[in-house]
């Protein structure tokens, strides 16, 4: 007897007849195109398959052997089942009975309405291969909502295709597979029921839920999906609306918003995790290579972990997709108050470290789900070196974020989250390194480097001269990547891209018991125009470009910060300290080059003269700071006895 393949199946066209075999008194053949009228009795046994390249499915207790000339089937199958030891007359590896000794009953059942639709069943259980592995995959849903490339889509899903794999799909993604010559069935033709409301309904029906859920194993759910004609899915290739680009865009209203909120695609992307064990969820693209590659190396099968690690997957993002709408909606009339009613965020986990801020706290390294179009630590590329620690993390992106301040080159040596160094150059990205670690060469060892151009030979030999935890940098050349090489442990770190902030609204995060504090990102830039000359003398323009080098640095300086400055280079950094007076005494005792000359950033207001008295004494000429204070009077007239300039900013910088 000659039973039809999977490759035979797909060529099964109208009028093809189908052989249903029963345990039963009723064997019937069936048109692929005709309406089942009545119903057929089938004895209940329980059953598995071995081999399911022969036997291509099963509805409840009964199999479905598929042959292209069924009037010769029917017959000698209904014969080879009737009598005793008449299942050895059938294929060897075509059916397994299991509890033959189990007593048989009778009962009516319906089959199908359609006789494609017991085609489809089979199809689905069919398997690719017959393997039995848990993530052998024969029927696919195809449903994609955000923007997928095109080419990239077709490609994969041809390749199921071609692996023998049945496509299922709505309209949209239905109508790019068949431009691109992919064979696609319309789910609207399988489940019965037309996309409705405007798309809104589409996928949200019993026959793709129904073959995501089905537990393989628990005989009853089989038997249920059996009856009522319901493939059962292997895989579920989806993603989402695009919600979060929506948002995003300019002028976006609460409606468009609304109506970019996927409801049927998480629905099934959820079902179909939820059964992992048995469906393969692939919700990301960049998976497709991965998971073509593992189908044909395994002959149709995805091995456990890959399975597992797919439906996380599809979780992580359902999850971080509800906290965007969630946000969206909890953030008022559309979206404009920046802090919701409830928030939400997500993280992915990039690496464990040894351990935290300490070596007795545990911790691990993780990185924003939505990178911003900027460069970030989380995003950037470690080339050699060491495994980053707690503490490097945190210093290097210290680095990164004062580096970002600078439109011409500059060098950004960074101690414990403080600046101990800042230098700027037209010239060479090598001479703005030198009077970065000039500034306070002691505190430099040990350090972290951060550059806003690409590190060449020059500079990379320079680096090699003094001990550094770690460097970052947009990029290295060559000939800089082979001489920082040989300081092994040093951790090299590429950013890419391009090196500037983006437009992107950015949040800052600091945990405190029992809550949270959530603040938008400090990245204020003064314009000259809105400095307030506060004192008799304004500042010459020499003065004046050092002053906004300084005030960019004290941004970054913890409170109470005070630099002293030229308009190229740092000259001495006091931070952190609980009296400003003690900040500006330190910075001066830091100081590795003369004071004299150099200008003054205070990130708060200077509550008595006491400290802008102690800079004048260090030979400042002139102060930057934001004003406000109710001893402003007193300050400037200070500046005046001293000969100073002093500019207020009317903008703070504490940091904490």
């Amino acid at each position: 007897m000659g039973l039809g393949s999977v490759d035979q199946l797909e060529g099964l066209g109208e009028g093809a007849q189908v052989a249903v075999a029963g345990l039963g008194d009723h064997d019937q053949v069936l048109d692929a195109d005709a309406q089942l009228a009545g119903e057929v009795d089938a004895g209940l046994d329980r059953h598995h398959f071995a081999g399911r390249e022969d036997v291509l499915g099963v509805l409840g207790d009964a199999r479905f052997l598929v042959d292209l000339e069924a009037d010769a089937v029917a017959e000698p199958v209904a014969e080879a089942l009737a009598v005793p030891g008449g299942r050895d007359q059938l294929p060897g590896n075509a059916v397994d009975v299991l509890g033959l000794d189990s007593r048989l009953e009778r009962r009516q059942r319906r089959l199908l309405g359609l006789a494609h639709g017991l085609i489809d069943c089979a199809r689905g259980l069919a398997g690719l291969t017959g393997g039995e592995g848990a993530g052998a995959v024969g029927a696919v849903a195809v449903e994609l909502g955000a923007h997928v490339e095109d080419d990239q889509l077709a490609a994969a899903d041809l390749a199921l295709s071609r692996l023998g794999v049945e496509l299922y799909a709505s309209g949209g993604t239905a109508k790019l597979l068949r431009e691109k010559k992919v064979p696609v069935r319309l789910i609207e033709e399988y489940t019965g029921f037309p996309e409705m409301l405007d798309g809104r309904v589409k996928t949200l029906n019993p026959k793709i839920h129904g073959g995501l859920l089905a537990l393989r194993g628990n005989a009853a759910h089989m038997k249920t999906i059996g009856e009522h004609g319901i493939v059962p899915f292997d895989m579920l290739v989806g993603n989402l609306y695009p919600f979060e680009a929506t948002i995003a865009r300019p002028g976006c209203t609460r409606e468009e918003a609304i109506e970019n909120i996927d409801i049927g695609g998480p629905s099934m992307l959820r079902s179909a995790a939820k059964n992992s064990q048995s469906v393969a969820v692939v919700c990301d693209p960049a998976d497709y290579p991965l998971v073509l590659a593992q189908l044909k190396k395994n002959a149709g099968n995805l091995d456990e972990e890959t399975m597992k690690e797919l439906g996380r997957k599809a979780f992580a993002l359902t999850a971080r997709y509800d906290a965007a709408i969630s946000n969206y909606l909890g953030a008022g009339q559309g979206g404009v108050e920046p802090f919701p009613v409830t928030f939400t965020a997500q993280w992915r986990k990039t690496q464990g470290l040894r351990y935290g801020e300490n070596p007795h706290q545990a911790a691990s390294f993780y990185a924003d789900t939505g990178l911003p179009d900027e460069p970030t630590l989380g995003g950037a590329q470690q080339l050699q070196g060491k495994e980053l620690s707690y503490n490097n993390i945190v210093d290097i992106d210290a680095a990164l974020q004062l580096a970002l301040e600078f439109a011409i080159p500059a060098a950004v040596v960074i101690k414990h989250t403080n600046p101990s160094g800042v230098g700027v150059s037209k010239r060479r990205l090598l001479d703005a390194f030198k009077k970065a670690r000039e500034c306070d060469p002691v505190s430099a060892y040990g350090g972290v480097i951060g550059f806003n151009r690409p590190v060449n030979s020059e500079t990379a030999r320079e680096i090699a001269n003094t001990f550094f935890e770690a460097v970052i940098a947009p990029s290295y050349d060559k000939d800089a990547r082979k001489i920082l090489s040989t300081k092994k442990n040093l951790r090299v770190l590429a950013t890419g891209g391009v090196f500037r902030w983006s437009n992107a609204r950015t949040f800052e995060m600091k945990r405190v018991s029992g809550g949270l504090l959530l603040q938008t990102g400090d990245r204020h830039v003064l314009d000259p125009k809105d400095l307030k000359v506060v004192t008799k003398r304004k500042p010459t323009p020499e003065e004046l470009e050092a002053l906004l080098f300084a005030w960019k640095v004290c941004k970054h300086v913890k409170s109470n910060a005070i630099v002293y400055a030229t308009k190229d280079r740092t000259v001495g950094v006091g931070a952190g300290q609980m009296s400003r007076v003690d900040s500006a005494k330190i910075a001066v005792m830091k100081a590795q080059h003369p004071t004299k000359g150099t200008v003054v950033a205070s990130d708060a207001f200077f509550p008595f003269r006491d400290g802008l008295d102690v800079a004048a004494g260090a030979g400042a000429t002139a102060v930057i700071q934001p004003g406000g204070s109710v001893r402003d009077a007193e300050t400037i007239a200070a500046a005046d006895e001293h000969g100073m300039a002093m500019v207020f900013t009317g903008v703070r910088h504490f940091r904490h």
